[in-house]
């Protein structure tokens, strides 16, 4: 290599012991890592802006906006209550009931804004019903961790597939012909939802049968909320955007747009409606809606956007798929299983989202000397995503889901207390979605 390559290599490297250890904040650490990289002359400042994908971007913003209204509407709450009314006052099935609703609320919502939506409404919940809060609060992390590859809203990984591969909304569905992201997952989700259940939920509650819900304003202080949605007409107006939205994103190629102009699009006219249109006092202010963005988040994906690909530039990724090429050829089989269960327990300590985008470039050369990439992809982006449960190191979501637990517990929780929950749900996961995914993309292609 020379020395230009391994200036790259190096800065990489660095940074990302940087983010994985956070002794600067990461989206710091990333763009830090840029510049180091236009200054060395790895690649000048025009190519690192370029190297960005702002579409992904721009659906990142447009949904996180429009789920940030989505939580204001009260439904998070009307489906907590219901979660608790359909348990009838069974915990084990009300956390079974939460992490499917968490779950599947992340397919089309980020899942740290899932976490905040749903930990403070359960809270209560918990409570009522006796429940230890800790694994119940983890249960819902674990599960909007999960969710978010099964269709392309939820996660950065999706998304950081559509901008490598070029695969639409519905190829998380349906693709050549094979069950792909969404039914696999919701398969593995509901066997690892199962063996959660048998391994810490199975016993009735301890607590009396559940009270009559009474009406608080606040969940947040341990009384169940009512279970109507205060502003209908506000709930109504949000989920209706929220779904014509993901519709147009289904719907891309025949508009022949990007996705991220269809989700700004969707955002801009929630906005203007409600802000031009519906101007009744109970909805939250735009200004409101837009600070409660992650914008850190957001400074951190357009740096790694420009790390990686000021990476690839250097060919060092494509050297790698080279020296890679002859294991998948010979053997998919083998190659996919050392693919995935190789990248299980490291994005259980690396930040997931930097190690996936890397890998899906290396998967993308593999493609151009004549390998089929889409069950390296599949398992990749499965791996990954699952993988990253293990510890609050490897996805923020976990991070914020712990937060709420030693805030509520008021102490902190042991790295024990979390593996005794992370380990097994991960575990489970891992095994059911590998099996499915050998079993319907890799073995049929070896």
């Amino acid at each position: 290599m020379d020395p230009t390559a391994w200036l790259a290599l190096g800065i990489f490297a660095v940074t990302i012991v940087v983010i994985i250890t956070g002794w600067i904040d990461r989206a710091l650490t990333a763009l830090l890592g840029v510049a180091a990289m236009v200054w060395a002359g790895v690649m000048t400042e025009e190519q690192a802006f370029t190297l960005v994908d702002w579409n992904v971007m721009a659906i990142l913003i447009s949904v996180w906006l429009i789920a940030g209204y989505f939580g204001k509407s009260g439904v998070p709450e009307w489906l907590a209550i219901q979660a608790l009314r359909l348990s009838r006052g069974h915990g084990g099935l009300l956390v079974v009931i939460l992490s499917v609703l968490s779950g599947f609320v992340s397919m089309v919502v980020d899942n740290v804004v899932v976490i905040l939506m749903f930990a403070p409404v359960a809270l209560p919940l918990v409570r009522h019903l006796g429940l230890p809060l800790t694994p119940v609060i983890l249960m819902i992390g674990f599960s909007a961790n999960f969710m978010g590859t099964a269709l392309l809203l939820g996660d950065l990984p999706p998304q950081m597939l559509h901008s490598v591969s070029g695969a639409e909304f519905v190829d998380f569905i349906w693709f050549q012909g094979l069950p792909s992201s969404f039914p696999i997952l919701v398969v593995a989700f509901f066997i690892t939802l199962g063996g959660m259940y048998l391994y810490g939920f199975r016993a009735p509650a301890t607590a009396p049968a559940p009270r009559p819900v009474p009406t608080s304003p606040n969940p947040g202080h341990g009384m169940i909320v009512d279970a109507r949605i205060p502003d209908k007409r506000f709930a109504t107006i949000v989920l209706v955007m929220f779904f014509l939205t993901i519709v147009g994103m289904a719907f891309r190629e025949v508009f022949d747009v990007k996705l991220g102009f269809i989700a700004l699009s969707g955002a801009v006219l929630l906005v203007l409606i409600l802000e031009v249109v519906y101007r009744e006092g109970g909805k939250p202010d735009f200004e409101a809606v837009l600070s409660e963005l992650d914008w850190r988040a957001i400074f951190f994906y357009i740096g790694l956007f420009a790390l990686v690909g000021g990476l690839e530039k250097t060919g060092l990724l494509e050297r790698m798929a080279h020296a890679m090429a002859p294991v998948f050829a010979g053997n998919l089989a083998l190659g996919a299983s050392l693919l995935y269960w190789i990248t299980v327990p490291i994005v259980g300590i690396v930040e997931h989202d930097a190690y996936i985008l890397t890998f899906l470039y290396t998967v993308r050369d593999l493609g151009q000397q004549g390998l089929d990439p889409w069950p390296l992809y599949w398992m990749l982006v499965w791996a990954g995503t699952l993988g990253s449960n293990l510890t609050v190191a490897g996805a923020p979501a976990l991070y914020v889901a712990l937060n709420i637990c030693e805030r509520e517990e008021q102490h902190k929780i042991s790295v024990g207390t979390f593996l005794r929950w992370s380990v097994p749900f991960t575990l489970v996961s891992s095994v059911a979605c590998y099996v499915l995914g050998m079993a319907i993309w890799v073995l049929p292609r070896s």
